[in-house]
């Protein structure tokens, strides 16, 4: 499946890891992990980091799925409101997921610092704006739960919001945590790293079509009739996990973003912070390090490649409608625009963990907007796992919530 298509930024604007190494013969690792984006970048980094043994295998050139699509925004908010998500799987549950989610920020920082891979990491404010009354109604209630909660966040009213940030909106709620960064050159800086420091072993265009369970882990096959022996296996193949999935745990959408031309820093909004709205699905806004600003939403159900390409042109014009609605006054030519698939849940969590009765393939899947969050906390929880290390998130974000969402 093509998971987007136009001109993601990120792969016009970094040069390509022009990388070509399919498996050529019989391998035995102690880790396979299937995906070479962000999630499986991140996953090889901790594991490698533990001395853990590990070898990275992707069907495409490295990191070109999702992840060169990825508007890489960093924000400790999921998806699916804290005070609405508390109703879906519980308080307790509710707030470790927040928690978790805003941890991982500075954990991610921390890995670029330790490895000194410089995707364009750069601290921003988070900007939630009410779409209209419902939307200001349910900032009032997300104020409430994140501050009984100690979550960090601010109510902004319309005076405000636009005296700060030169918007006209009903309020906002303003956190000083979230992040934005370059996911294509954070998965490639990461990978380059570890095979050159750690011996990963990375293969691409090399594609796994079939596995079986051993009783001491699992026989890969790759598209070729290459075996691969690993006691462990990790599917980091975002919503391509399907093929390893006893069943369909997420829903498919179909996403669209622009970019524009780079402008003057000057005509960019106030501290270029990250600017999302609660209507559903919501529009989406940040800038990039070359002083170009980059939105997106618009979000529908996938049905095929053909059917979300073809709303490309339309949903341009409506992106750019949305983006003169919040600045008038900022001149929005876009450059590129690009379109892609991406999975959700209903509770708005990804799935991370060992699926239930198979005790040694792990899923990292970050499905819903917080993706590259979710695949830290996924790495960190995977790496427990196979030190025996007991990791209170596992309840939060496996597979024994399946019945309940």
């Amino acid at each position: 499946m093509d998971l987007h298509s136009g001109l993601p930024y990120w792969l016009i604007k970094n040069p390509l890891f022009n990388f070509h190494n399919p498996l050529k013969e019989p391998l035995t690792v102690d880790v396979a992990i299937i995906g070479s984006g962000i999630t499986g970048a991140l996953v090889a980094h901790e594991l490698c980091a533990a001395g853990i043994p590990c070898a990275v295998f992707d069907k495409r050139t490295v990191a070109t799925g999702s992840t060169a699509a990825s508007t890489a925004q960093l924000q400790y908010e999921i998806d699916v409101p804290l005070s609405d998500m508390i109703g879906k799987v519980g308080e307790e549950n509710a707030v470790c997921a927040y928690q978790a989610s805003l941890q991982s920020i500075t954990d991610l920082e921390q890995v670029f610092e330790s490895t000194a891979v410089r995707p364009n990491f750069r601290r921003v404010s988070s900007v939630l704006l009410a779409s209209n009354r419902h939307g200001f109604r349910l900032l009032e209630r997300e104020y409430e739960v994140r501050k009984r909660h100690g979550l960090p966040v601010s109510f902004l009213d319309a005076d405000a919001l636009f005296a700060t940030h030169r918007i006209a909106a009903p309020a906002a709620l303003k956190n000083k945590a979230a992040a934005q960064m370059d996911g294509y050159l954070a998965a490639t800086g990461l990978l380059k790293y570890h095979m050159k420091k750690s011996d990963l072993k990375l293969f691409s265009h090399t594609e796994i079509s079939s596995y079986q369970e051993k009783r001491a882990g699992y026989e890969l096959l790759t598209s070729d009739g290459i075996l691969i022996r690993c006691k462990h296996v990790v599917i980091a193949a975002g919503f391509e996990a399907g093929q390893f999935l006893p069943k369909q745990v997420m829903r498919l959408e179909s996403t669209y973003a622009l970019i524009s031309q780079p402008v003057d820093p000057a005509e960019l909004w106030p501290e270029r912070s990250l600017i999302w709205e609660t209507a559903t699905p919501y529009f989406y806004m940040r800038t990039t390090s070359d002083n170009r600003m980059m939105i997106g939403g618009e979000d529908v159900p996938f049905r095929n490649p053909e059917a979300r390409d073809r709303l490309l042109r339309w949903k341009i014009k409506r992106l750019e409608r949305k983006f003169n609605k919040v600045y008038p006054d900022i001149p929005f030519v876009v450059d590129m625009a690009w379109c892609g698939t991406f999975s959700s849940t209903r509770d708005g969590l990804p799935f991370i963990g060992l699926w239930p009765g198979r005790k040694r393939m792990h899923f990292a899947l970050g499905y819903g907007g917080n993706g590259i969050t979710f695949s830290m906390i996924a790495a960190q929880l995977i790496k427990n796992k196979l030190l025996g290390v007991k990791d209170e998130r596992e309840k939060v974000f496996g597979f024994s919530r399946m019945d309940s969402v």
